[in-house]
């Protein structure tokens, strides 16, 4: 098993290589389809070998290229068995656009150039994944949920390596691990956090921070300094319309 490191338009992506079969650790951004395909061909395989895309959440980062990719490679889409869709009603519409525009935003801030990142805000995926499922055609692999981030999440164990694929589930800012932004549901989140901590990984692969040794996070400090209400784009948008009408602080 060898795990191939992309640069990804904001995020890394990861190709993991089983033999002659591929998988796809995120469903990364539309903007990175080319550089999968690209790589695949390099690694001299057919788009063909792209067996599994999984989708650890709805964002555009990590669903954006799941469909397309599907539509090229013939692969298949796994992800959690929440119920319903993430970017449901008006709500999710809006949403899904605000979270298209916040991933542009991270890209200037990379120095990038603006990119088409639209995708379908709903998912059709082949596969469900309830907590502890092993992933279809790569049972060394084991779907373990953590949502708090959305209600969605699921981060990725490989068992006989104990590495583990956690998407967003901690990032670093300043030199530090942090909650990522947004935290939908903070006890949820919570409890993720310790639920990683006691399946004891070897390492954990981060979206936005490649590979790190386990024991160099802090998960105590990370349960403690977690938000304790939801952190969300909309009510940062209601905090700041509250403080620039003098209705609040």
């Amino acid at each position: 098993m060898k795990i191939h490191t992309l640069e990804g338009y904001i995020q890394h992506i990861y190709l993991v290589e089983h033999g002659s079969e591929l998988l796809l650790l995120d469903g990364c951004c539309r903007a990175d389809v080319d550089v999968v395909c690209h790589f695949i061909q390099q690694l001299q395989k057919p788009l063909s070998a792209l067996k599994l895309i999984v989708v650890t959440h709805m964002h555009p980062d990590h669903a954006g290229g799941a469909h397309k990719l599907r539509k090229l490679t013939g692969a298949k889409i796994a992800t959690a068995n929440a119920p319903s869709q993430w970017y449901r009603g008006i709500d999710g519409v809006m949403m899904h656009l605000s979270d298209m525009a916040l991933a542009l935003w991270v890209a200037g801030r990379k120095r990038k150039a603006k990119r088409n990142l639209w995708y379908p805000r709903r998912l059709a995926p082949d596969f469900f994944l309830a907590d502890g499922d092993k992933l279809p055609y790569f049972e060394q692999w084991q779907a373990i949920h953590t949502p708090g981030h959305t209600d969605r999440d699921i981060s990725l164990l490989h068992q006989p390596s104990g590495r583990m694929y956690v998407a967003d589930l901690t990032v670093k800012v300043k030199g530090q691990f942090v909650a990522p932004f947004p935290v939908f549901y903070p006890r949820l989140y919570r409890l993720s956090l310790a639920k990683v901590k006691a399946l004891k990984p070897h390492s954990l692969i981060l979206a936005h921070q490649g590979e790190v040794p386990a024991s160099d996070i802090d998960f105590d400090a990370l349960i403690a300094n977690a938000p304790k209400q939801p952190m969300t784009h909309w009510r940062s948008v209601k905090k700041k319309t509250k403080r620039a009408l003098g209705l609040g602080r």
